[in-house]
């Protein structure tokens, strides 16, 4: 399912990089999703990028934790694994896109895109599975996922509140906690799991 849906975003973002009509269809707009009813956008907005960069960087974080996420989710729900695997990405990507449209219901000028959301709710189901597997910060840093995810989670809400750099960091940090929260609600013994990875590295 992840290279599936690499293949998918990479193919849609790059007739998004040479068609702008297309772009500008699928791009959240949340003044258009309120006023015109463009529900699609919620979702579709997951699927194109800004950049090259951008959607390198966001495929490379699928890439890296969306196998791991699967097999996890395979081993836990057995041959509902795919199925509940791709809900939690869709879902993400729509979750993570609900705080914009409210706060940006009235403002035609905002746009948003990008598949942040998805990807942050496949990176931190993976810190649940297996909190203190390795996070490689630029390629070379390695950071537990245990002690990397709430930094992460802060400096989101916190720049988040500031919304001053055209990165849409509320989307990152619900898309983070989805993650978390649709893992926990599909198996709450996944929180077990969880505690007994912390002792068994710390024990008590």
């Amino acid at each position: 399912m992840t290279i599936i849906l690499l293949a998918i975003t990479i193919i849609i973002s790059l007739i998004g990089f040479s068609n702008e009509m297309i772009q500008q269809k699928l791009i959240f707009n949340a003044y258009l999703i309120h006023h015109r009813k463009e529900w699609w956008r919620m979702l579709s907005s997951g699927f194109i990028h800004a950049d090259f960069m951008h959607l390198l960087l966001n495929m490379f974080v699928l890439f890296g934790f969306g196998q791991a996420v699967e097999s996890y989710y395979d081993a836990v729900f057995g041959t509902s694994g795919s199925f509940n695997f791709i809900v939690l990405y869709l879902a993400a990507i729509l979750v993570a896109n609900l705080p914009s449209l409210i706060k940006y219901k009235d403002a035609s000028y905002y746009n948003s895109l990008g598949a942040s959301g998805g990807v942050a709710a496949i990176l931190f189901a993976a810190i649940l599975f297996d909190p203190w597997s390795k996070i490689y910060l630029f390629g070379v840093i390695a950071v537990p996922g245990i002690v990397l995810g709430p930094l992460y989670l802060y400096y989101e809400y916190r720049s988040g509140k500031k919304a001053n750099d055209h990165i849409n960091h509320d989307a990152h940090f619900w898309g983070a906690l989805f993650g978390i929260a649709f893992t926990i609600i599909l198996n709450p013994k996944i929180v077990i799991h969880f505690t007994n990875q912390l002792i068994t590295k710390f024990p008590l």
